[in-house]
């Protein structure tokens, strides 16, 4: 599904990203752990093409996608939901959800129902302004307008950020549901241990731009996050 091979990633002059080499299969659910500062949301925006690859190869679905543009992703089936969310604040519910039925992937020209089945506060709210709403309903805007363009894969950033704890289980509920119903492949930054452990099958790890162990959640050892993850 998503393979880089010896990824190299520079910003603004400082290298970030170091010989990162990854696999991530079809129909996962991946969480990407490590503490702050190691590269987590560097490799998300490397995937989705926000920030270009040094060095290196980047293959989605088998297609080589090192060098292209990031609005090549939606038409292959990504969808990202960025850290801080980044929803339209002078926009209403509606039309920020709107905004994804442009996507050339997107066939219909309406929001789909099971958006709302997901997140039913969304069709209370669709003429209110994003602004508006409370960081755990703004989350699920972000969510639904990923959602809206029918992704094959979903990758979130810290989607828990700043949320409140029946928002957070709301989401973890939604995303093992597209995962075990829909076969979506979901792919997450997250800080917080127990909603990686209730969410993600496999782990992996990153250490100053590298990835230094991965596999299966349970293999996620306390000593293994004693080193990398404790604060």
């Amino acid at each position: 599904m998503i393979q880089l091979d010896s990824v190299n990633q520079k910003y603004g002059g400082t290298q970030i990203l170091w010989d990162l080499s990854l696999s991530i299969k079809a129909g996962s659910r991946t969480c990407i752990m490590g503490r702050n500062g190691v590269g987590k949301t560097t490799l998300l925006k490397t995937i989705m093409g926000l920030l270009p690859i040094s060095s290196g190869k980047l293959h989605i679905n088998g297609q080589d996608v090192s060098s292209s543009s990031v609005e090549l992703r939606p038409e292959i089936g990504i969808g990202y939901v960025p850290q801080g969310r980044h929803i339209f604040p002078q926009l209403t519910v509606e039309e920020n959800l709107t905004v994804s039925l442009n996507c050339k992937r997107q066939t219909s020209k309406t929001i789909p129902e099971h958006i709302y089945e997901l997140f039913p506060v969304l069709k209370e709210m669709l003429h209110r302004r994003g602004g508006d709403l409370s960081g755990g309903q703004q989350q699920q805007l972000a969510i639904a307008r990923a959602l809206v363009l029918n992704p094959d894969v979903l990758i979130l950033d810290e989607p828990n950020e700043g949320i409140q704890p029946n928002i957070v289980q709301l989401i973890r509920d939604v995303l093992i549901k597209l995962n075990k119903e829909q076969g979506m492949t979901i792919i997450l930054v997250e800080q917080k241990l127990p909603f990686a452990r209730a969410v993600g099958e496999e782990f992996v790890l990153m250490e100053k731009g590298q990835v230094i162990s991965s596999g299966e959640m349970k293999e996620l050892t306390d000593d293994l996050v004693a080193k990398y993850l404790a604060v």
